[in-house]
């Protein structure tokens, strides 16, 4: 039985339908909002942005009337109950609401951290439309997550999940996952700034930033990142190898070197460029004589190199489908099972000390992916923690920060939980099981925040 009849059920049985809080109104916010109001049984019934405009129009272009506003959680709640809808400016207002799940759709590591964070410590399921909060402080989230009961996952719709639903489709079937990854859309400059890109992305109406991320290629280490993590493979080099490519070649490209490839070993991430994007792929490898033969009969190539791919990816389209998995399954569709991989940041021109670090897809810095052993045995900071670091010595252009050259803003929420993970995992990127998990269980017991 597919999810369409079950959240039906679901809500013949409740009376009321899965009640959705969303933390976020830009592009990936909006396109929740409008798709999720598409979905039999499931209702985004409060919507939190700094902009409170942003907010109500996100709800009111989905076709959402009455909806309430305002800072009273009493008064809010009722209404939420009663089966209304809200608007809040107030992020930390969402997981007090009676919802069920919180979506955080701001693509801000920080803000991620707090969202999460907090709903977890409500008991509420946890769904990010953030990978950069992921790929900082993931493995601790989803620690958190088992030990309240609730669910921690990444969404549906971004290339990490369905790359992920590629590998284990190809494990499922026995195949050797040699490679799995993306395409790249835009041409890499890893040096690209929101300032330089400014009028491209007016033109696309997107935010600078965002789309310096993409450019810069920060977000594809991100993603891959993130991919590396859930699907327990490595990182196929510092930075990856982004080779050009079509879909036909993927096979043939992303094998070990040994067999002709451009990969020193299997089991790894890594992306593509070409007319691979929007797509996500995965080469598997069967050695298996019977299997190889029947293979070839069904179109699929020589052997023993197998590409699988599919050609989108729906982004938040497909985001909802994540609230039933959770709700109903409670299951998450992608959150880290291992700690392989960490995003370092690199400089996009020479940093001199004192200056400020303004971000992913900012002026300063771009991702690198980096082998999470690699990273921490050279202490390399995670790129989700440099937002407000101030440089306390210089750095030249495409040199890879250190703990060394920069005074983190300890302050910071996601700053606290990923020291409680490094400490938890043995060191920065150590990986293993928890060494304390009393700290864990305390965390639990703490009030939620403010």
């Amino acid at each position: 039985m597919g999810y369409t009849e079950r959240m039906a059920q679901r809500q013949r049985e409740t009376g009321r339908p899965v009640r959705v809080g969303l933390v976020g109104a830009g592009q990936m916010g909006r396109g929740f909002v409008a798709q999720a109001r598409r979905i039999t049984g499931m209702e985004v019934v409060a919507v939190a942005d700094l902009d409170l405009d942003r907010a109500t129009g996100a709800l009111r272009a989905a076709g959402v009337e009455g909806v309430r506003t305002g800072d009273d959680l009493a008064a809010l709640g009722a209404h939420v109950e009663d089966g209304g809808t809200v608007a809040v400016p107030d992020p930390a207002l969402v997981s007090a609401l009676p919802v069920d799940m919180v979506i955080d759709a701001t693509g801000v590591p920080e803000a991620g951290a707090q969202i999460a964070l907090r709903s977890l410590l409500a008991g509420k399921h946890v769904g990010l439309l953030n990978v950069e909060t992921d790929v900082t402080v993931g493995w601790l989230l989803q620690q958190l997550a088992a030990r309240s009961g609730a669910v921690y996952t990444l969404c549906r719709g971004d290339e990490p999940a369905e790359a992920l639903k590629l590998v284990e489709f190809a494990r499922d079937l026995a195949f050797d996952v040699v490679c799995a990854g993306k395409g790249k859309n835009n041409p890499l400059d890893p040096h690209a700034t929101p300032t330089g890109l400014r009028a491209q992305a007016e033109r696309k109406r997107m935010n600078p930033k965002m789309l310096a991320s993409f450019v810069d290629g920060s977000k594809a280490m991100i993603e891959m990142a993130a991919l590396a993590n859930a699907a327990d493979l490595g990182v196929a080099c510092r930075g990856l190898h982004g080779t050009e490519t079509t879909v036909p070649e993927l096979h043939r490209v992303f094998r070990p070197a040994a067999d002709g490839g451009v990969l020193d070993r299997a089991g790894v991430v890594d992306y593509a460029t070409g007319p691979v994007a929007p797509g996500v792929f995965v080469v598997a490898r069967s050695d298996e004589p019977t299997v190889v033969d029947e293979m070839a009969y069904l179109g699929m190539g020589e052997g023993p190199y197998y590409g699988f791919y599919r050609p989108y990816h729906l982004a938040s389209i497909e985001a909802p489908l994540s609230v039933p998995a959770a709700v109903l399954d409670g299951r998450s569709d992608i959150s880290p099972r291992a700690w392989r991989a960490e995003v370092a940041a690199a400089a996009k021109r020479p940093l001199r000390a004192g200056e400020v670090v303004d971000g992913i897809g900012g002026e300063c810095v771009y991702g690198v992916v980096e082998d999470a052993a690699v990273a921490a045995e050279q202490r390399l900071v995670p790129l989700g923690l440099l937002a407000g670091a101030r440089l306390v010595r210089d750095v030249p252009a495409d040199g890879v920060l250190t703990h060394d050259d920069v005074e983190l803003d300890t302050s910071t929420t996601i700053w606290q939980l990923r020291a409680l993970q490094d400490r938890l995992l043995g060191g920065p990127g150590a990986g293993g099981a928890p060494a304390a998990p009393s700290l864990l269980d305390g965390l639990l017991r703490a009030p939620v925040p403010a």
